[in-house]
């Protein structure tokens, strides 16, 4: 599964990549975040709670960043486990261009998953997967607007 995007955030590109590395930010924009921590200096570790059609689960998962190319960019990869419901791993990459006070985030990710969430269809996962991008990033944008003030 494949999915990009783009979305233009009211803030500074360093005000963005600070916001994108801080858990209390991505926890609260995240969908069905319960728990968020760094384990390192670009690990993370969250447990999520996803329903995607017929199937809710908790998922638990780690996530590495790579910072090689900050703050212009950045590539993060990771995966979960939901018990029974299946399991999902991916990875984006992550382009932050600057536009003066705004910054424009464009990013590509791919993901496989397995399980009960692979036989729903991957019509089903893929809209539920924009979905989800969709109200993360927004969520994210008005949030980085109330981080920059």
């Amino acid at each position: 599964m494949d999915l990009s995007d783009e979305i233009l955030i009211p803030a500074p590109r360093d005000i963005v990549y600070a916001a994108l590395n801080d858990t209390d930010v991505l926890k609260d924009c995240i969908p069905g975040c319960e728990e968020l921590e760094r384990t390192g200096d670009n690990e993370l570790e969250a447990k999520v709670v996803l329903k995607v059609g017929p199937v809710k689960a908790r998922f638990a998962g780690q996530v590495t960043l790579d910072p090689a190319g900050a703050p212009e960019r950045f590539s993060l990869s990771g995966k979960g486990s939901g018990g029974a419901a299946g399991f999902a791993k991916g990875g984006a990459d992550v382009v932050l261009e600057d536009r003066g006070q705004e910054t424009l985030l464009r990013y590509e990710a791919k993901a496989d998953i397995g399980g009960k969430l692979a036989q729903l269809g991957s019509r089903l996962v893929q809209s539920t997967s924009k979905k989800l991008a969709a109200q993360f990033f927004e969520k994210f944008r008005d949030r980085v607007a109330d981080y920059s003030a």
